[in-house]
């Protein structure tokens, strides 16, 4: 697989205090990838070193094969980092030939561009009569005109009303299906379990986590269980040795996982010990709980 962005021991300090520190990660081609973090976790900073407008202070990063210039291989990335900043009173499409002046590609994209994004429309309107997420979707139109091999957003649905954000994020898997690589910066764990397939997690300026967003950790799952003798079934289920903890609440005992366990093959097994299961759902802990997992060890001394 192609790599479009590797990052080596990056770290930025302002002054005493550290943005950024000693993160690595690589973008591969046709990827959607999610830098996930809260504010001040050197998210910004990051996208800002990569695009060439915030300076590191040690380590290096590279685009492509590594031996094209920053500047040309710039060429070849879309961005939007900052709000949307056209010129209010003219329209969406006169704005859009400016950028095409500017990048120095053709206008003829300009239709297909704004179809892409919903707004061909009302490629007429002033900018001004936009909403923030027409504003959002034709600042995405704008960073697509030069065919980028990547396209990098950073928080991408603040400030959006819930239909803004839905477009958005069906926007940003559309484009991800025509193969643009996307990276994105969010605090939102919704946004990058429903879009990204891959993930960086950052605290404080420090990567927790690098890799797909499915295998975050090993995270075997959970079970929800009930049956007619609640504490025999926990007792029963403590002595196996293939699970970390237990949850019992409203009537359900959660057993956690801490190794493989199909819900077949423990059906089976308390059936045999006589313990018949009136309820028995396996989930998969969700990004939330994972991420909290996650930050809770890098918290402990």
């Amino acid at each position: 697989m192609d790599t479009i962005l590797t990052v080596t021991n990056l770290t930025k300090k302002f002054g005493s205090l550290t943005a950024v520190k000693d993160l690595s990660f690589t973008i591969e081609k046709g990827n959607v990838y999610g830098i996930l973090g809260p504010n001040g976790s050197g998210k910004s900073t990051t996208l800002g070193i990569v695009l060439n407008v915030v300076n590191k202070t040690s380590g290096s990063f590279f685009w492509f094969d590594g031996e094209t210039s920053t500047h040309q291989a710039l060429k070849k990335v879309g961005a939007i980092i900052e709000r949307p900043n056209f010129y209010p009173y003219m329209s969406a499409e006169q704005n859009l030939k400016l950028v095409c002046r500017i990048k120095e590609v053709p206008e003829s994209r300009i239709q297909e561009k704004l179809e892409l994004v919903g707004l061909w429309g009302r490629r007429h309107s002033k900018f001004k009569t936009y909403s923030l997420g027409m504003k959002q979707r034709l600042a995405i139109a704008s960073a697509l005109l030069n065919n980028p091999e990547i396209l990098i957003l950073d928080e991408p649905t603040n400030g959006l009303d819930p239909q803004g954000i839905h477009q958005i994020r069906e926007l940003i898997k559309t484009i991800a299906s025509q193969g643009t690589t996307i990276l994105l910066a969010s605090h939102l764990l919704d946004e990058v379990e429903k879009v990204c397939s891959h993930v960086v997690i950052l605290q404080k300026g420090v990567n927790l986590y690098s890799g797909k967003v499915d295998g975050m950790f090993a995270s075997h799952g959970f079970f929800e269980l009930k049956t007619a003798d609640m504490d025999g079934l926990k007792k029963f289920l403590e002595a196996q040795g293939s699970f970390s903890h237990f949850e019992q609440e409203n009537g359900l005992l959660t057993a956690y996982l801490d190794q493989p366990l199909e819900a077949a093959d423990l059906n089976e097994i308390c059936f045999k010990k006589g313990i018949p299961l009136s309820h028995l759902v396996k989930r998969k802990e969700s990004l939330e709980q994972q991420f909290l997992t996650l930050t809770n060890k890098q918290n402990q001394p």
